[in-house]
């Protein structure tokens, strides 16, 4: 009796002060997937551990690992996938696919962001299960078709080969890959890689349409031995990608490492995942970082 003449007299109380009571609304399907995502992912970074798959946004799909992004845009006239994540990746990437209730073989072309196995080493396999058309930027198309890693890649010798696979078409910085009404813009992004690209596009939910981008990997990563210091062009093509980065239009940023854009905070409901500065921060970031390791080159005495 006591109880219901409590909870009344709040209501009646909540009533009078004009504030509504709290709502909690159960999340939709697609923060049901995103937030199952980010629980799979928890503590886990492999470029092969299997993550479930997620809708980002409109027909933009979250299909790789934990450790890679793989993404899916999918159109009534056939599908883009955007990287490949390694090969043994390849069984889950393609689980995912059909998991969101599309045929793999709908998938027109294959792009990617650059020619390292965690991203393009699934590709071979890929294109074997799909009949996808494989689309890279010409400085990728070597180490692609070779499987082997360029020898001025600052990262030659640690980076693993990758399977071999024939290119079907190149592409040039501005490039729009189209299947049907599907239009994803090519950016030159080299430095990390010579062949290093990143992607944007529109998506849309009934009559609200965001840009997303598909951001390559901008770090100054190498080898021990490797001093950038010494390859003053590799600098100047990196600062010259991070210029260009701050200026791809996306309202939803990922990057080839979901760590590095905090995906699965994000998805988790922890960060915004639409955010437009997004990339900017990414950018300010990786700078520091470049100018870091600039700053201790310099401090060493080279051998």
């Amino acid at each position: 009796m006591f109880a219901k003449l409590a909870a009344a007299l709040v209501a009646a109380m909540t009533l009078a002060s004009g504030a509504a009571p709290p709502t909690a609304f159960p999340p939709t399907a697609t923060q049901a997937q995103q937030r199952a995502l980010a629980a799979a992912c928890a503590g886990r970074d492999g470029w092969a551990d299997p993550a479930p798959p997620a809708r980002l946004f409109g027909n933009s799909y979250y299909v790789g690992t934990c450790g890679i992004t793989v993404l899916l845009v999918t159109g009534p006239e056939g599908h883009i996938l955007i990287d490949g994540a390694v090969d043994a990746a390849v069984p889950s990437i393609l689980a995912n696919v059909r998991a969101l209730g599309f045929d793999p073989r709908d998938i027109r072309i294959l792009v990617g962001t650059h020619e390292h196995i965690d991203h393009m080493g699934g590709f071979a396999a890929l294109k074997a299960a799909t009949g996808a058309r494989l689309l890279v930027r010409e400085p990728a198309r070597a180490v692609v078709e070779s499987g082997q890693v360029a020898r001025d890649d600052p990262q030659y010798g640690i980076i693993d080969a990758m399977i071999p696979v024939a290119v079907d078409g190149v592409i040039a910085d501005g490039d729009v890959v189209r299947v049907g009404p599907l239009a994803l813009t090519a950016v030159a992004t080299p430095g990390h890689t010579d062949g290093g690209t990143s992607w944007h596009w529109r998506s849309c939910e009934g009559t609200r349409c965001i840009g997303l981008a598909f951001l390559d990997s901008l770090t100054a990563v190498s080898r021990d031995d490797y001093r950038f210091t010494d390859h003053p062009d590799r600098v100047a093509r990196l600062r010259t990608t991070l210029a260009r980065v701050r200026s791809i239009p996306g309202d939803l940023f990922v990057t080839a490492h979901p760590g590095f854009a905090n995906m699965f905070e994000r998805l988790a409901g922890r960060e915004p995942l639409i955010d437009r500065d997004a990339g900017r921060r990414l950018v300010h970031q990786m700078r520091r970082r470049l100018d870091d390791r600039l700053a201790k080159e310099a401090a060493v005495t080279p051998r």
